[in-house]
């Protein structure tokens, strides 16, 4: 069959996408990637065939103007938590408007939902395989008729947020159920001929690479898959520092890929951190960009620009971060013990989840976060037995899930279901 794949430029959202992707080609299946040109050379660079599509967005540009706004309204602890039955209407209404306006319509450009609906009519999908902020993935399948479903990298929280808001719409008249993301795919849908579906939001199923204990079951088709770590088109080469065994315990500390490129630091005083934990009886690994290197390092700390996580963590104790979704599922596969420092969204409810099952520790932005409180809760994740035991737990439970080859006679048999025109012949 033709599978269709895509996302939006960003790295972090698109590699989460590539086991799965290889996993349909070496099972014989035709395979695209459609995103922005800005995430080409990532596409190819994966060993995968890319469709350019459209203009490059411009969504770090809007968020910098947006950012206040839109993170003081998302750091709600309720929100966060993923307890959505307690917000009440105002606020997730502002949450969807504000996410459709300075997001979900601005990494969905109108010219590349254009052109993403054009290649579609053309080359005919049995099968499309959104990232799950991607809407016009799912535009482009139900314009053309494919079977379609969402690929997670995270905790489906913004989804059970949305379900919650249509609970507390559904007794409302129409004329006074304003939902601004329905608006926005409604008048998309329109001008390519199609009426809205709730489909084109929730997908018609959803691929899963959360481990269990960190999962929302939401009341739709779920196809749990195992994540494979896949950290991007780096380098991805064993160094020669990494073919013996630490002295001492090897600690990871990292700012994560996407703060080099959007802007938006992955970690604060980066320079501060790595001294304070240069003070313990550790081996610091730190892929941090040039400009915030310290001057001189301690002699425990070894600093690159970057190093795949696969390569990096089996040999790690811990593994300080900003809490991104690609650097915490790697941290899960290896079942390595994690001190996050998230900040935004997502990343806060996994790394709370986390620390509820004892596999790691979450500080919040303040004065928990001054550099001697960094030190001296990695020193506790250190010497703590437990942080390590309850890693190895939610490390069983990711590798209790099928593997993407696995998942592929699934998705094969779903597509059948799904897909409401004949199926390519290569299927």
């Amino acid at each position: 069959m033709r599978v269709l794949l895509t996302a939006f430029a960003m790295d972090a959202h698109f590699n989460g996408m590539v086991p799965l992707a290889w996993a349909l080609r070496t099972a014989g299946h035709e395979v695209r990637v459609a995103s922005q040109p800005a995430l080409t050379g990532s596409v190819t660079g994966a060993g995968l065939t890319a469709v350019p599509v459209g203009e490059d967005h411009r969504v770090e540009q809007v968020m910098a103007a947006a950012a206040p706004g839109v993170f003081a309204l998302h750091q709600n602890a309720d929100y966060l938590e993923g307890r959505t039955e307690l917000l009440d209407r105002a606020f997730l209404e502002a949450s969807t408007t504000m996410l459709t306006a300075t997001f979900y319509s601005q990494i969905n450009n109108d010219s590349m939902i254009d052109d993403l609906v054009g290649f579609a009519r053309r080359w005919r999908p049995d099968l499309v395989i959104w990232e799950p902020f991607t809407f016009a993935g799912a535009i482009a399948a139900h314009v053309t008729g494919a079977a379609h479903a969402r690929l997670l990298w995270g905790p489906d929280l913004f989804l059970k947020a949305y379900e919650r808001f249509q609970e507390l719409l559904a007794p409302e008249p129409e004329e006074r159920r304003d939902d601004g993301l329905r608006e926005w795919l409604t008048w998309t849908l329109a001008r390519h001929g199609c009426g809205f579906s709730p489909e084109v939001v929730t997908g018609q199923w959803t691929i899963d690479q959360m481990p269990a204990g960190v999962r929302f079951e939401l009341d739709q088709p779920l196809v749990p898959m195992r994540h494979i770590p896949y950290n991007g088109p780096l380098p991805a080469v064993v160094p020669p520092w990494s073919r013996t065994a630490p002295e001492r315990p090897r600690v990871c500390v990292t700012q994560g890929m996407t703060a080099r490129t959007t802007g938006f630091s992955g970690l604060d005083a980066v320079a501060e951190l790595l001294e304070a934990v240069a003070e313990l009886d550790v081996e610091v690994l730190a892929t941090v960009a040039e400009g915030e290197r310290l001057r001189p390092l301690p002699g425990n700390v070894r600093v690159v620009d970057s190093v795949p996580l696969h390569v990096a963590l089996p040999d790690c104790a811990a593994v300080l971060h900003h809490g991104g979704a690609g650097t915490w599922s790697s941290a899960v596969f290896y079942g390595v013990p994690q001190l996050n420092l998230a900040w935004q969204w997502d990343d806060v409810y996994r790394a709370r989840r986390l620390e509820k099952l004892g596999a790691g520790i979450y500080l919040p932005p303040g004065p928990a976060r001054e550099a001697a409180s960094v030190r001296d809760s990695l020193a506790h994740l250190l010497s703590e037995s437990s942080f390590r035991e309850g890693a190895a737990r939610i490390r069983d439970e990711m590798l209790g899930c099928p593997t993407p080859n696995e998942v592929v006679p699934t998705l094969e048999d779903l597509t059948a279901a799904h897909h409401r025109a004949p199926l390519s012949p290569s299927r």
